[in-house]
């Protein structure tokens, strides 16, 4: 049975990914901060019929990650996917940026994926391989005023997948990008977020939901290296 680790799962594209994996029978490992939210989406799933594990982490605090993910893993239930999604952002001018901004930023945006694959990518090995999928932006290749830690970690996360992917190909590990537009999540209402985009214009969260499954579906004799979706109405 298939089965996914999924980071930042309580809500926005964590749960939409969740409900699509359970939808398509994989059993899930779920890891995410405390909130009814998380409960809720655990015991949603589990009514599916699907076995769930979850872990309630907040991936700010770097001493818990590997043990946390760890002590997940071990409750026998080894993910085949791992998709690393938490996530966060902060606008405004880069040098008038708080430096515990900036340093909280790229702990969850990057530091915080580099932990969680330590934790699982020799698991991964021992089972003779699988299939690593991170959540990105276009703003790892692009540079927008306001958004530049944001676009800093985003760009520091594609160089980091891609060396990850160089590394561990020989163990059968592939690693995989999801290169995303704006899409309307909670992320939008975070304190420190300030944009007038339009997020009916948007994407959905089931929309790179359904994404993430297509990549997870792929053959494992072969890797769709990044896969770019962008709103139809505007890129942005």
């Amino acid at each position: 049975m298939p089965a996914a680790l999924i980071t930042g799962a309580s809500r926005g594209i964590g749960a939409a990914t969740a409900r699509c994996f359970a939808a398509a029978g994989y059993d899930l490992l779920l890891v995410a901060r405390a909130s009814e939210e998380f409960t809720s989406l655990a015991a949603e799933l589990r009514a599916m019929g699907r076995r769930v594990e979850s872990l309630e982490l907040d991936l700010a605090d770097t001493t818990a990650i590997e043990a946390g993910i760890g002590d997940l893993c071990a409750r026998g239930l080894v993910p085949t996917v791992v998709i690393n999604n938490a996530g966060a952002a902060w606008t405004g001018p880069l040098l008038s940026m708080p430096l515990e901004r900036w340093q909280s930023l790229l702990q969850l945006n990057l530091t915080a994926v580099f932990q969680v694959c330590r934790a699982v990518v020799p698991l991964l090995r021992e089972q003779g391989g699988g299939l690593i999928l991170q959540v990105s932006s276009h703003a790892a290749r692009n540079a927008f005023a306001d958004w530049g830690a944001y676009c800093t970690s985003k760009a520091a996360l594609a160089a980091f997948s891609r060396c990850l992917a160089e590394e561990e190909r020989r163990h059968g590990i592939r690693v995989a990008t999801l290169t995303l537009g704006s899409v309307n999540t909670p992320l939008w209402d975070s304190e420190g977020v300030s944009s007038g985009f339009d997020r009916r214009a948007m994407l959905s969260p089931e929309q790179a939901a359904s994404a993430l499954l297509y990549l997870a579906q792929q053959p494992s004799t072969q890797c769709v290296e990044d896969l770019t979706l962008m709103p139809a109405a505007g890129v942005f």
